[in-house]
């Protein structure tokens, strides 16, 4: 009886609730992996340098650095693994991205950067690397309204293609598309390096990709729609360690 109720509630559970957990890194070739494993060939490492110099910078009317409130970068670890956050000041979930948008105009009384521009990406690979091998937390109950928004969007249909987040990535994760394994789909490594686009992105910017891959209008970067997303990609990957800034295809 006991086992007939186990199969019962796994038949209850959706597609990625029930299937192992597996990163994209599995997926890659040797090559590629080996690519990121070592710092010294992981192209991503220039945006990390580049974060190092501007978490030192002063900038803005109130010639601060971000070393001035947070001394070393170091100080941030286990920070990464819990963004998207709910932020009592804000009164909503933002990203990381949005709170070093929200340190800089704050604290340093510095002019916004453009979401998905090199300076944001440097300094949100920067604060994700110190928390590298830890594992991605769950959801909070402050974000649970923003993590049930986020699940339908992964569920909901959209596009020309007709065609939902979960159908790629639960429902035919591990069968093949056009040559290549379809992955699981989580967050592990954002920000990271897409040989793909020669450059390094946000998981944002691979969101829009899909969702112009299925002919969808895609929402704006930092959109309620785009955090929501993430809330839940980063819940449903709760436990996978982050391998910020990954490397990918």
């Amino acid at each position: 009886m006991r086992s007939l109720i186990l199969a019962l509630c796994l038949m209850s559970l959706p597609a990625w609730a029930q299937a192992p957990k597996t990163s994209s890194f599995d997926l890659m070739k040797p090559e590629t992996q080996a690519m990121q494993r070592d710092d010294a060939s992981n192209p991503a490492m220039l945006w990390i340098a580049e974060g190092r110099t501007l978490w030192s910078e002063k900038a803005g009317a109130s010639r601060k650095a971000c070393a001035d409130c947070h001394g070393d970068v170091g100080s941030l670890r286990g920070v990464a693994v819990r963004y998207p956050a709910f932020k009592a000041t804000q009164h909503k979930v933002i990203t990381l991205d949005q709170q070093i948008q929200i340190c800089r105009v704050q604290e340093q009384k510095a002019d916004p950067w453009a979401l998905e521009s090199r300076p944001v990406l440097a300094l949100s690979a920067l604060i994700g690397l110190q928390s590298r091998g830890l594992a991605l937390l769950p959801a909070t109950p402050a974000e649970a309204s923003t993590l049930a928004q986020g699940r339908a969007l992964y569920e909901e249909r959209r596009g020309q293609m007709n065609l939902s987040c979960a159908q790629c990535h639960d429902d035919n994760a591990g069968k093949s598309l056009g040559g290549a394994v379809i992955p699981q789909g989580h967050p592990t490594g954002y920000p990271l390096y897409r040989l793909e686009w020669q450059d390094l992105g946000s998981v944002e910017r691979r969101l829009r990709n899909c969702m112009v891959g299925v002919r969808s209008e895609p929402y704006p970067y930092g959109s309620p729609e785009m955090v929501a997303l993430e809330v839940f990609l980063r819940d449903r990957a709760a436990g996978l360690p982050l391998e910020t800034p990954a490397i990918r295809p």
